[in-house]
């Protein structure tokens, strides 16, 4: 059997190599001319996803890496420490959720594909694709066609191939954020008051805009700030503002180091924050969809890649011990997809509470600290971050 991968971000390559390990040869489909090192902040790849990576055997470049960042402080806007919980839970090695830079990420888990020997080519942008009875046929921007025997979808949010396979798809929404990070060095931080150990997050919930940031161990400063924005921005709106300026003016009330930090650091990325609702269908008879192009959540769970990694085993799974795509691709949707939407609908009410006008931000931070306490019990996300997948043990159909 062979694989055509579309979309060589995270998922793509890390769904290679589960299929190469399950005996499936397989390509990459990059819709760019080039590759994205450079691209991207940073994220939080939660104990889920690291042991995802550890069943391929590709978890300890990305400890190296990252920082560890196993704890969150929660804090209002007016200063009140509102209660702490864990970023993930240890693995049984101790290994804890870590923070790395994306390009990082993306560059570590390409590099671990294509030194098994899993191709990849740039500059192919999926536009058609044609399903056969012995096959399928990709064709790309260029005109260049691949065929194989199955398709699997990595391409992102904004997937060519779930409108392909079903026209009707919804549409990504958005969540009324933008996403903005940066990292700041210590040169910079000179004057700055800002409290926090290593390994801890802290997160505010300001008045007009949530900020979190974290201390590394060589005293840089990681931020990221979600800023409620309503009405979704055009690129022209995203490249004409500035939204540094924007961010700092709904900071600068808050008491706490945030406008201070993004004035001394700049804004690296600005991009608007969209999930999925749910999608009706995630495969036809040889084309699959995983990862954000099936169920893509906002970043507040700090999941999107871990999902994207835990699917690309338990697919791969599913075309190694059962007989034909079509009942490989309905196993693996019956396995994932109420995993998936539960953790896209627990990050969209997150994501809510960082949009709060006045009158629920004085109920959220009265109640808070209730919901901490409660989320401090281990076993209260254990079905986030305890998902472990046994390779070993087969699928029954």
């Amino acid at each position: 059997m062979k694989a055509l991968v579309i979309g060589c971000g995270i998922g793509g390559p890390a769904t290679a190599m589960a299929l190469r390990r399950a005996g499936i040869a397989a390509e990459v489909y990059e819709a760019y001319e080039h590759t994205a090192d450079a691209v991207g902040s940073f994220l939080n790849i939660a104990s889920n996803g690291l042991d995802a990576l550890r069943v391929l055997g590709a978890h300890a470049p990305v400890l190296a890496a990252g920082i560890p960042t196993p704890r969150m402080v929660m804090w209002s806007g007016t200063g009140k420490r509102l209660g702490q919980v864990d970023n993930g839970l240890e693995l049984d090695d101790g290994t804890v959720s870590h923070t790395i830079q994306r390009g990082d990420l993306y560059a570590i888990v390409r590099d671990q594909a294509t030194a098994r020997g899993i191709p990849v080519r740039y500059g192919s942008r999926l536009v058609d694709l044609r399903e056969e009875p012995a096959g399928v046929t990709a064709t790309f921007a260029d005109a260049s066609t691949a065929h194989g025997d199955i398709l699997i979808a990595a391409d992102g949010v904004h997937s060519a191939t779930r409108t392909l396979i079903d026209p009707a798809a919804p549409a990504p929404r958005y969540t009324g954020l933008l996403s903005m990070g940066g990292i700041v060095d210590p040169t910079a931080t000179r004057g700055i008051q800002v409290d926090g150990d290593p390994g801890t997050y802290h997160m505010v919930f300001g008045r007009r805009a949530f900020f979190g940031y974290t201390v590394a161990a060589d005293a840089r400063v990681w931020w990221f700030a979600n800023l409620p924005v309503p009405t979704e921005p055009s690129r022209a709106q995203l490249a004409g503002t500035d939204w540094q300026q924007q961010l700092v003016a709904a900071v600068r009330d808050d008491r706490n180091p945030a406008a201070d930090l993004i004035r001394a650091g700049g804004v690296d990325l600005v991009l608007p924050v969209y999930d999925l609702p749910p999608v009706p269908t995630w495969h036809t008879g040889r084309v699959v969809l995983t990862g954000d192009a099936a169920h893509a959540t906002s970043p507040s769970s700090g999941q999107g890649a871990s999902l994207a990694i835990e699917d690309g085993l338990v697919l791969a799974q599913c075309l190694r011990d059962l007989p034909s795509p079509a009942m490989a691709f309905g196993r693996f949707e019956h396995l994932r997809r109420a995993r998936a939407e539960r953790v896209v609908e627990f990050s969209r009410r997150i994501s809510n509470t960082k949009t709060a006008g006045p009158i629920a931000r004085v109920f959220r931070d009265l109640m808070m600290p209730i919901f901490l306490r409660k989320a401090a019990n281990p076993e209260a996300l254990a079905w986030l971050y305890r998902h472990h997948i046994d390779w070993d043990t087969p699928i029954a159909a």
